[in-house]
């Protein structure tokens, strides 16, 4: 323990006052401190690496140096393209540049500085590859299991992953492909040996493997140790400090006392969003919405969004979030990933009819079953249709193949099964008939190969989590009694919108003028996807690059605001609620 990191005291000063411990902030942090910068990062949360630690760690940043040694086939021109196709102007063009520019340089400084170690996650497709710019093979990469022995006595403040594996298992994203197909393909079985080996040799060396986004932040908080960058755990942001226009600090909450934070340089947001403020939900984005749906971390209440917001800062895109289907479990939501796009599923409404490509992108999909509202038919609930076949088949929200659904599930109205698709239907409240003549619709073109409702399988995207023994890996009919069917809302991962800011990361007011000496980045700041949504970790990459473009704005700017020592000199004000 440093002695920034002792007892608080009512005072101190740093160059850089980072807000948020996810990727986005320390990332910010260990670049601050690359730049010879004093930096502090506080955390609300009693452990660090918020949603980030929660996710599956992937990280999207174009034609990096990972995919370049791996030959993934990117170039700056191909995922320039991509994005201006995908994107388009609703996000500045200085921002998507921005991001391509200087991400490659932040995964640089990342390796060099950290133990993370990263690899290409070959397949795993950009989310709309078959768009010009778009790569069939994918741009995600991922990080390799973590050795949490380097991390000492922090091991134990790293936030649980929202979903642990069965039996303590330390499963890539890569292996999580495969582990699906245990009962359907070679690999699977191999994979599973695989991890299960890798398993028993951590228990014999006594060495606690960490994997996914719990992998990601742990290397990150390493580089931070080496670094001597403090982070406060248990430390509330209560309000931004500035002096004159310019923001020269902040005051937390750390351990029942109000300590001021003098930032000589900035302060960098990287709070998260506001996904478990059920008031600020209600505020912004459309019913039916709440907290109990989204697997963002707990403390991710939009206090960094809302104290931007007091000092007149302009905020986007605050309806839409990092959608997904899930499943409201017991236990909390299920995100709902390779489970609708297996073969042998369809998804319907209260009508009982399709209204999407069950295999879409997980944000497509959220927009589609909201887009319901606007049709008089509800799509929230929806319900995931699967036969027996389905689930002799494949894994289910962690339940191997052929293992029945847990009798909590069905308790809680979350499951149901029945003989026959009528009976299913009455079970779950939609029209037999329509239920019906939408799964046979389905099963012929299941066995055509083509979807002519919603094209599910044409693109490369849909194949990923298929099963490659299919002559279309997405498609296959429903058949076999009994029959299921699943509960499914709109969760999240996290909320898009937050505040407005440039390609530095600098925080913008409504007329476009930046409030110095603020900065955000990650979720807390309006995302560079706009409504849309890059390929798997293109939440992720971003937030570690504008982290990264916020901690050189400030390095660069030559003005410091450390506090004068002449006593008439005004105190800074403290904006609060009044």
């Amino acid at each position: 323990m440093t002695a920034a990191e002792s007892e608080p005291a009512s005072e101190t000063t740093f160059d850089v006052v980072v807000v948020g411990s996810g990727a986005a902030g320390m990332t910010a942090a260990l670049t601050a401190a690359d730049l010879g910068l004093s930096v502090v990062v506080v955390e609300k949360d009693r452990y660090y690496g918020g949603s980030t630690a929660r996710s599956g760690g992937g990280i999207w940043v174009p034609d990096n140096e990972v995919l370049r040694r791996a030959g993934a086939g990117d170039s700056p021109e191909l995922a320039a393209t991509y994005l201006d196709n995908l994107v388009g102007e609703q996000v500045s063009a200085d921002r998507r540049r921005a991001l391509l520019e200087h991400g490659p340089a932040m995964l640089d400084l990342v390796l060099r500085r950290t133990p993370v170690r990263l690899e290409w996650i070959p397949g795993y497709s950009d989310y709309y590859p078959e768009l010009p710019g778009g790569l069939a093979g994918g741009r995600t990469v991922e990080p390799r299991p973590f050795d949490g022995r380097a991390l000492g006595a922090e091991l134990a403040n790293l936030q649980p992953p929202y979903l642990a594996a069965p039996a303590g298992m330390t499963v890539t994203a890569a292996e999580y492909k495969w582990m699906n197909l245990i009962a359907r393909h070679p690999r699977g079985v191999l994979t599973a040996a695989r991890v299960a080996v890798r398993r028993m040799i951590s228990l014999a060396r006594k060495r606690p493997l960490l994997a996914l986004g719990q992998a990601l932040v742990a290397g990150l908080r390493a580089g931070l140790q080496r670094a001597e960058v403090p982070v406060w755990l248990s430390t509330q942001l209560v309000e931004l400090e500035t002096t004159g226009d310019r923001v020269t600090g902040a005051v937390v909450l750390r351990g029942g006392t109000e300590v001021r934070l003098r930032a000589r340089r900035g302060v960098v947001l990287a709070a998260g969003g506001f996904e478990r403020n059920e008031r600020m939900r209600k505020q912004y984005q459309r019913e039916p919405i709440g907290t109990e749906w989204t697997v963002g971390a707990q403390e991710n209440t939009g206090d960094a969004i809302e104290a931007g917001q007091r000092l007149g800062a302009a905020v986007e895109l605050m309806d839409d979030a990092w959608w997904g289907p899930s499943i409201p479990l017991t236990g909390g939501p299920y995100f709902c990933l390779s489970e609708r796009t297996l073969p042998g599923c369809i998804v319907v409404n209260a009508a009982g009819r399709r209204f999407v490509n069950e295999a879409t992108p997980y944000v497509d999909a959220v927009h589609a079953m909201y887009a319901g509202n606007e049709t008089g038919v509800s799509h929230i609930p929806c319900w995931l249709i699967a036969d027996q076949r389905y689930r002799n088949r494949y894994t289910f929200a962690g339940l191997p193949p052929r293992q029945r659904f847990p009798g909590r599930w069905y308790k809680a109205g979350v499951v149901r099964s029945a003989g026959t698709l009528r009976e299913l239907a009455e079970a779950i409240e939609v029209p037999a008939e329509e239920l019906t003549a939408a799964v046979e619709r389905f099963n012929g073109f299941a066995r055509r190969g083509h979807d002519e409702d919603f094209r599910r399988g044409e693109s490369a995207y849909d194949h990923y989590y298929g099963d490659p023994r299919l002559p279309n890996p997405s498609l296959a009919p429903l058949e076999v009694a009994p029959f299921h069917a699943v509960k499914i809302v709109p969760g999240d991962l996290g909320t898009k919108g937050g505040l407005r800011t440039d390609a530095d990361a600098r925080v913008l007011r409504e007329d476009g003028s930046p409030i110095p000496g603020l900065h955000a980045a990650g979720n807390a700041s309006a995302a560079v996807m706009g409504n849309t949504y890059a390929g798997a970790g293109a939440t992720i990459g971003p937030a570690m690059v504008f982290g990264y473009l916020a901690a050189r704005s400030i390095a660069e700017n030559d003005q410091s605001t450390a506090p004068p020592t002449d006593s008439a000199v005004p105190r800074p004000r403290i904006w609060r609620d009044r």
